[in-house]
């Protein structure tokens, strides 16, 4: 039997206003209260009987409103994934992401680590048990971002067919090695790409005998046939594509003969024979599956963008994350030397700290392993890391203008790292940092520059 994977990537970036906790009025997701709302009307509740049939990642800052919101939704997913690790040999069809969706590649070693750490964290927490894959944001990708998950006990990861550096199979799992030549390895899914296109952007899932057929076109490739797309396709981005799923899955893909399974599963009765070396982009900053620069599109004006003027551009990229990156490497720094008398290892007790965001009540015993000083000043120390790591949601420099909600989550996430700042004395660098945004500029006139934006947060 063809063996058929189809996997959704689930994610919303955080929309919490992080000075309240609250998630504030967005107006362009009328008649719902915001996006989040909204999606999970279209897409996350109808799709509660599709988890147990694909693969699919959950964003942890996406799940952690779940859960909080729509605990029925959330609950449903997770009672997903524990029946498919009763029905698919131990694996569930659940992987984990990267915390906080960030560009990896284009984060420092220290950030790349923590966002790894803390998203296994994050699905070792929800779902009891531990993750065999991360699903990269973006899928963006490197050289030293594979050899990480192998360092985390990876068993394979998805991938874009454009990330391979030479043609390949997308019938069949390959192998990466670690770069340090040990020898350790994860496998590589690369998904289907014209299927993926069809289903995000042609409207195949308008029929899901259709869709069913182009699955059965694709297996004369050989014994796999496997799409990954946003999760959000089946429902919000297209109409009723819940739907379609659903039938194509539970009626034409099975009256088809197809194996319906999950990536895990897979390996188990075909592991790797061959292995591949991944395009590393230019100047070794990695590829991805949206911008076809390589990741240029979350640094620069590379002419990737989704909507906008004709005239627009997005020039405001590269002055937003140099005044974004300024501002964590000197709350770096200052972390590290306050944290010196408060922590017994700052960096360590960073990476630790998910356990806390996670459960509020895990707080004394993380303070017994780590703190060495004042509570209340440690705990706005790592706040205030947490912030950081949140600037780089990926989501702020996807879109159009520099005036868009995200990126101005990304920018009020700055503006708290700011404010902690300011509490604990550590003389932010509210001047500089102004400066640098003081380029970016947005398409909208009436906007003005991420100066004057960041003054309205």
């Amino acid at each position: 039997m063809t063996a058929l994977v189809i996997h959704g990537h689930f994610y919303q970036p955080p929309r919490e206003n992080p000075r309240t906790g609250e998630v504030e009025t967005e107006p362009g997701a009328a008649p719902f209260h915001d996006w989040n709302e909204r999606i999970h009307a279209e897409c996350y509740a109808p799709n509660v009987d599709n988890y147990p049939l694909i693969s699919f990642n959950f964003g942890p800052t996406l799940l952690s409103w779940l859960a909080e919101h729509h605990a029925d939704t959330y609950q449903k997913i997770l009672t997903a994934d524990r029946e498919s690790v009763a029905v698919r040999g131990g694996h569930g069809n659940a992987i984990a992401q990267a915390y906080g969706h960030a560009i990896l590649p284009l984060c420092n070693e220290r950030d790349r680590l923590t966002q790894v750490v803390w998203g296994l964290a994050d699905f070792r927490f929800r779902f009891g048990r531990e993750a065999e894959a991360l699903w990269l944001p973006e899928t963006a990708a490197n050289h030293e971002v594979l050899s990480l998950l192998i360092e985390q006990g990876m068993r394979f990861v998805i991938l874009a067919p454009n990330q391979a550096k030479k043609e390949i199979d997308v019938s069949r799992p390959y192998l990466f090695r670690h770069v340090d030549g040990s020898g350790r390895s994860l496998a590589v899914f690369f998904y289907n790409g014209p299927l993926a296109r069809a289903i995000a952007f042609e409207g195949a899932l308008s029929s899901s005998r259709g869709l069913v057929e182009s699955f059965v076109s694709a297996a004369k490739l050989g014994d796999l046939v496997n799409v990954a797309t946003d999760g959000e396709t089946y429902g919000h981005h297209f109409k009723f594509g819940d739907l379609g799923l659903a039938h194509a899955l539970r009626v034409e893909a099975k009256g088809a003969g197809f194996w319906i399974t999950n990536y895990a599963q897979y390996l188990d009765q075909h592991p790797p024979e061959l292995t591949v070396e991944i395009d590393n982009g230019p100047d070794g900053e990695g590829s991805s599956w949206s911008c076809v620069h390589g990741v240029a599109r979350w640094a620069r004006d590379c002419g990737c963008h989704t909507g906008g003027e004709p005239a627009w551009n997005q020039k405001w990229r590269q002055p937003l994350r140099a005044a974004l990156e300024f501002l964590r490497d000197d709350a770096a720094s200052k972390f590290e030397n306050a944290g010196g008398a408060l922590l017994s290892d700052p960096w360590a007790a960073r990476n630790d700290y998910i356990s806390v965001v996670l459960d509020p009540h895990a707080r004394e015993s993380f303070l017994r392993r780590h703190s060495l000083g004042a509570a209340a000043d440690v705990v706005k120390l790592l706040e205030m890391q947490r912030s950081a790591l949140l600037m780089f949601t990926s989501c702020g420099w996807f879109f159009s203008d520099l005036a868009g909600i995200e990126t101005v989550q990304v920018l009020r996430y700055a503006a708290r790292v700011i404010d902690l700042m300011d509490q604990l004395d550590l003389d932010p660098p509210r001047k500089k940092f102004l400066e640098i945004l003081l380029e970016a500029r947005s398409n909208r006139p009436e906007k003005g520059n991420g100066a004057d934006i960041f003054s309205r947060i």
